[in-house]
């Protein structure tokens, strides 16, 4: 497949049918001809700072550099963030007291409210030990009769929660070629005080789930269905060891099957619906895609416990909401054209590591929105399932997506994380606490990338990070 099949701009994959990477990669970033060889970084491009291309990049490094729009947003555009985020970030209440407009929490919930587990728009925190309760992450299950599809633990008055899931840790020792060691840490989830009869599943099939952060989102949903088709390759026709695949989705307004962009296995289409799930499953709070409350048929007091009219949510606040998470921009690059980010950005390219975490897209025309429309983004993500092994395998299925498959998360504003939350835990259940933990954690299709880099001396790994710092 051709870098502009489907007439779109679609960068990082190749025409090279070679198990030599260098080939794919030298014809999207050759490297410079200089007097006595060949550069040993990679030229910065024009404008590579913008990863929210122009109308969707922020210049706010701070901690609050989650939470902003781009600059340049029209009056009207602003007013539909700034309504849209009180949707997103205010607690919800119970049925029967607090404000009318924020009334149907529950009554089996994990938080209330988007920005409680978002924190800052960012990532959430996973417990670092059975001794913490579990307020920012979650537990996915694989729809238990008894506990459904997500383990609840907190409720109102009068409605038992569904128990208590606590995570320990056990350690993974291992070496760099060089000879230092590195310590990985593997989570195992227990529960116990389980209130509505044992979980049926076994070992294998719940998930442990942080949550991401929630930028650049709209540039996402408008990346077309054309570019992320001539992404994948699920036969891998290009020997290049990487065969990633969409994952198909019911779209629940349509009724027909979409391609799945978000969440950690690309289980939802679009925003409206991810939004929509996350409200019910996370809040409890009914929507008109959602409109029954979030209850087994064992746990009667849920079933039956107090609440206003549903949906509780009605389509106005829905469509706020979904505006705001269009509207969130994306932090610019820092220091893109430094020495050693530029060395580090080499390493990222010659591990292959952009086989899968695509530097470059492009958006297509989303009419009314010139703001994310053909738009040139550098969200390091194809948005495609991978088999990343046996290592981060969770067993549990997502409609096309198997136990072993995860969605490439995008890598945009990665580097500001540590400062928006004041903590790094990678990967989808927050194992890994820095960037070269989460690199060596990748098998399957990235088992070549992470041999390549346990393979690098210890000022190369510098490099590397200092180049994802700068994403």
């Amino acid at each position: 497949m051709g870098c502009s099949e489907f007439g779109k701009q679609v960068f990082g994959k190749g025409n090279c049918i070679s198990q030599d990477l260098s080939c794919r990669f030298s014809e999207i970033y050759p490297l410079v001809s200089v007097a006595g060889g060949q550069d040993d970084s990679w030229e910065y491009e024009e404008g590579e700072e913008l990863s929210g291309g122009k109308g969707m990049t922020s210049f706010d490094f701070t901690s609050r550099a989650y939470l902003q729009f781009a600059p340049g947003l029209p009056l009207d555009k602003i007013s539909d963030f700034t309504v849209g985020q009180s949707v997103f970030e205010v607690p919800w209440e119970n049925s029967s007291s607090g404000q009318i407009d924020r009334r149907g929490l529950g009554p089996l919930f994990n938080a209330n409210s988007c920005l409680a587990c978002h924190v800052g728009n960012g990532i959430g925190k996973v417990p670092s030990g059975p001794e913490e309760t579990m307020f920012t992450a979650l537990v996915r299950l694989s729809n238990d009769p008894n506990y459904g599809g997500q383990f609840q633990p907190f409720s109102l008055n009068g409605v038992p929660a569904e128990g208590i899931a606590s995570v320990s840790y056990s350690q993974i020792e291992g070496v760099f070629q060089d000879g230092t060691s590195y310590t990985l840490r593997k989570p195992k989830v227990e529960f116990s005080n389980l209130n509505y009869g044992p979980l049926t599943s076994n070992g294998d099939v719940y998930s442990l789930r942080n949550t991401s952060k929630v930028i650049g989102m709209g540039l996402l949903e408008a990346i077309s269905d054309e570019t992320l088709l001539s992404l994948q390759d699920e036969s891998d026709s290009n020997l290049d060891g990487i065969s990633g695949r969409i994952n198909l989705v019911p779209d629940l307004v349509s009724g027909t099957n979409k391609i799945g962009r978000f969440g950690w296995k690309a289980n939802e289409p679009n925003l409206k619906q991810q939004g929509s799930r996350a409200f019910l499953e996370d809040i409890g709070i009914t929507s008109p895609l959602f409109p029954f409350k979030n209850c087994t048929s064992v746990q009667t007091a849920c079933d039956s416990s107090p609440h206003g009219t549903l949906p509780e949510l009605n389509t106005t606040k829905i469509d706020m909401m979904v505006k705001y998470m269009r509207l969130i921009a994306v932090p610019a690059r820092r220091s893109p054209s430094s020495s050693e980010v530029l060395m580090g950005k080499r390493i990222f390219f010659q591990a292959g590591c952009n086989s899968c975490h695509i530097s470059k897209l492009s958006t297509g025309n989303i009419p009314g929105a010139p703001e994310i429309s053909m738009q040139i983004i550098r969200p390091y993500t194809d948005l495609l399932l991978h088999d990343m092994g046996e290592g981060l395998k969770d067993g549990r299925p997502d409609h096309l997506a198997s136990g072993r498959e995860w969605r490439t998360p995008p890598l945009w504003g990665i580097g500001l994380v540590s400062k928006v939350n004041g903590t790094l835990q990678l990967l989808h259940d927050g194992r890994a606490e820095t960037f070269m933990e989460a690199i060596i954690w990748h098998g399957g299709e990235a088992e070549r990338s992470k041999q390549h880099i346990l393979g690098l001396s210890s000022s190369q790994r510098n490099q590397l990070v200092k180049f994802l710092e700068s994403l």
